[in-house]
């Protein structure tokens, strides 16, 4: 006879305590679910994550001050390595963890590429049924990649979509924007205006479909269009 298996064990990150309290009380109905702990902030999110272990980190994406739920994905997928406590001793199961789960309000393409980039293994929209968040959670855990339909939508058009032509030049402050530098320190690496390093990201936001700095450095990478 098959032993059961452990819960799946999960850490909470969102900056509203409300949401956190809610999400709390839902998952509580699953036997197979164990909420393990809750973030309020990016930060604590990364430290709880290497305490607790959990095997999947619930995790939203705009958490208010401090370090956004992408860079809290990218450090916490950074250090995982271990074996998931909810896969321990099923040596045809184990599963690295934990696992970044991004659940949240924002569907844009940037949103949706910064956090794959940044390792998350799903990405599930508050809008979703209690019943498909449930599954992507179980899915998370087993490594397994759950999208929402609408954002699985838009992936397949970006992936069908062209690569986009840039300029030389765009290429250039592409290179210089993903070194961190502003448009001061961009305008006089490159001997140009800052007026023109403006219109420049101005057309580079265009051709990706971003409309941050951010978004614009992780398609660069995605799509290898870094000088």
């Amino acid at each position: 006879m098959t032993a059961a298996q452990p819960p799946v064990r999960i850490l909470l990150c969102d900056d509203h305590a409300v949401v956190r309290a809610g999400l709390l009380a839902l998952l509580g109905s699953e036997p197979d679910i164990e909420v393990v702990g809750e973030a309020g902030s990016g930060e604590e999110a990364v430290t709880l994550a290497g305490r607790l272990t959990p095997d999947v980190v619930l995790m939203d994406l705009q958490l208010g001050e401090g370090i956004d739920g992408v860079e809290a994905t990218r450090r916490i997928t950074a250090t995982a390595g271990g074996t998931s406590a909810a896969t321990a001793g099923a040596a045809s199961s184990a599963v690295s963890g934990p696992h970044v789960l991004v659940l949240t309000t924002y569907d844009t393409d940037a949103d949706i590429t910064r956090a794959i980039g940044a390792g998350a293994t799903g990405y599930l929209l508050k809008a979703e049924r209690p019943e498909e968040l449930f599954a992507a959670i179980r899915s998370a855990a087993q490594g397994r990649t759950t999208l929402s339909p609408p954002v699985a939508s838009r992936v397949m058009a970006r992936m069908r979509r062209p690569l986009p032509t840039l300029t030389d030049r765009e290429r250039d402050i592409l290179g210089q924007l993903s070194r961190g530098l502003g448009n001061r320190d961009i305008a006089r690496a490159l001997f140009i205006s800052e007026a023109t390093v403006k219109t420049h990201l101005g057309r580079i936001y265009d051709k990706l479909g971003v409309d941050t700095r951010a978004g614009a450095v992780s398609v660069a990478k995605e799509q290898r269009l870094l000088p």
